[in-house]
């Protein structure tokens, strides 16, 4: 039994031994350091990085945004710190800071220069999704870091790089710093920067804790009080840095429960043959839901008993708005024709042959109008919360 249990405990060992594939530490350090440092051809290509990058920001083309992360050399200067603060090497980590600080610098006044310039002015998807960093964005910096570290210090392994430099996305954010600044927008500024230094500082410790996993050897004598006090710094700065994208990750989680519990609501209490809920909205500040309905008219009386067990959806508190629209005239009184001509029970052969090319038009009639109430459908949510005041939408043929 014990020697299966060391035999396992070896199999295991095979399997997870992260310095199997080791390669020589100095090699590894060179590369590191030979990617630091922004001067010449490397400061242009991150330059072009930029602009590519802001090309796809901006016309919100991924495939545009992942060929400038693919180009971008910023990881560096970030592994490099990392590795200096392993190494004890004070050297490698003030020229690993000084390119980052450069590099940093010349990427947020390239990409300000460029909003600056752009006839397109709006954020898309693509920017916004930059500025509101979560403890995902934690996970994923720490883990494509971990991984590319492991990928620099191992042997074949560099195709690993690339999708790093994907996952981490280093070059967006600063992309929308400088949109941020480019439109005066201080919120987008330091919610894409912080999105950046979330990955800097993630990257920097999982190479920190990969130097030491793989036994890296330190550069000078270290002085193990001073290297207990660099960990503690460490653990702080992880902590402190971590610490807003917790809160708004609470505050995401609360949203979709919140908008989970407004869906089974309005699916339970508010369903009904012949009514549309076109759009449901919540208010957080006024604490009103607001339930756009169309079609038959729900009865106040429903409409009350409704609001009165909003409780048991986890909804106390919060006051139900429902704002109904009716069907337009003019399809209502197709469907009472439509009815008419069907019902009808003519025994000449002549009159059934005029009805049914009437019901023919008329179902032809109903079709385009139920078209243009579908468009109505659509716009009257929109409306509403533009245009309070509008009662409701209807959209004809005009001939």
């Amino acid at each position: 039994m014990k020697q299966t249990e060391i035999s396992f405990t070896g199999l295991l060992k095979k399997y997870f031994n992260i310095n199997a594939d080791k390669k020589d530490e100095q090699s590894t350090i060179k590369n590191v350091e030979n990617s630091i440092s922004f001067s010449g051809a490397q400061l242009w290509i991150l330059i072009f990085a930029i602009f590519i990058a802001c090309l796809g920001l901006n016309v919100n083309s991924t495939a545009v945004i992942i060929g400038a992360m693919l180009i971008s050399p910023l990881m560096g200067p970030i592994i490099g710190m990392g590795l200096a603060v392993g190494l004890s090497n004070i050297e490698l980590l003030k020229r690993s800071a000084t390119n980052y600080i450069v590099s940093t610098v010349i990427s947020v006044l390239t990409a300000t220069l460029y909003f600056s310039i752009t006839p397109l002015h709006e954020a898309q998807s693509e920017l916004l999704a930059r500025t509101s960093p979560t403890l995902y964005d934690v996970l994923i910096a720490l883990l494509g870091g971990a991984a590319g570290f492991i990928a620099l210090s191992t042997k074949g392994k560099g195709n690993v790089i690339p999708g790093v430099a994907i996952a981490t996305a280093l070059m967006p954010p600063l992309c929308t710093a400088g949109y941020g600044l480019a439109v005066g927008s201080l919120s987008y500024f330091f919610g894409a920067f912080y999105l950046f230094f979330i990955n800097t500082v993630f990257i920097c410790l999982a190479t920190f804790v990969g130097t030491r996993l793989m036994k890296f050897k330190h550069a000078a004598v270290v002085d193990t009080d001073k290297m207990a006090k660099v960990k503690r710094y460490i653990i702080v700065v992880a902590i402190l840095t971590m610490l807003p994208a917790a809160y708004m990750t609470m505050l995401i989680i609360k949203d979709s429960i919140t908008k989970n519990d407004l869906r089974n609501f309005v699916n339970t209490e508010l369903a009904f043959k012949g009514t549309q809920i076109l759009s449901q909205d919540i208010k957080e500040g006024d604490k009103v839901i607001d339930i756009v309905a169309l079609g038959k008219i729900i009865p106040s009386n429903v409409i009350k008993k409704a609001a009165s067990r909003l409780a048991e959806y986890q909804l106390s508190g919060y006051k139900l708005n429902v704002i109904q629209g009716e069907q337009s005239d003019s399809l209502l009184m197709i469907n009472k024709q439509l009815s008419n001509v069907a019902v009808s029970n003519s025994a000449s052969n002549q009159k059934i042959i005029e009805q049914s090319n009437q019901i023919h038009e008329l179902e032809d009639q109903l079709n385009k109008y139920k078209q243009y109430e579908s468009v109505a459908h659509d716009m009257t949510g929109e409306l509403k919360v533009l245009f309070p005041s509008v009662v409701k939408i209807s959209i004809s043929n005009i001939k």
